[in-house]
């Protein structure tokens, strides 16, 4: 089993900091929102952004698949009441050769070695698509 560990702590009412590693995100935490941090919603959407980016880096020498880039694009929806994320969407656009079929296989591993991706699609309504880059 692999443990995590992170701490945060309230930096004023404007913000917070989380740490992991060597690592420091500043948080979102103020009441009236700050354009230069994420809020909770953001950072939960950016860890499942991070776990499709990261799975791809571990899965693209496996499948010998030829990657150029990739970028992912997602969006949540909230619920007031009870507050939960109801859905979560997500793209994946991958600048690659590979053929419809590749590009499907890695999707399909992205979906079932994703730690995050799995936790959060035992969670909510989690769905999603990846097509080549235009």
């Amino acid at each position: 089993m692999l443990e995590y560990a992170v701490t945060a702590r309230r930096i004023d009412s404007h913000g917070s900091e989380a740490h992991a590693k060597d690592a420091v995100i500043v948080l979102d935490t103020d009441m009236a929102g700050r354009p230069d941090a994420f809020n909770p919603a953001e950072m939960l959407l950016a860890s499942l952004a991070a776990c499709i980016l990261k799975g791809t880096e571990r899965i693209i020498p496996m499948l010998d698949f030829d990657l150029r880039g990739i970028d992912v694009a997602l969006r949540g929806t909230r619920q007031d009441s009870p507050p939960k994320m109801t859905q979560i969407e997500y793209e994946i656009v991958v600048d690659t050769d590979e053929t419809d079929q590749r590009l499907d296989l890695l999707h399909r591993n992205l979906q079932k070695y994703g730690t995050i991706y799995n936790t959060l699609a035992g969670a909510t309504e989690l769905s999603g698509s990846i097509r080549r880059q235009d």
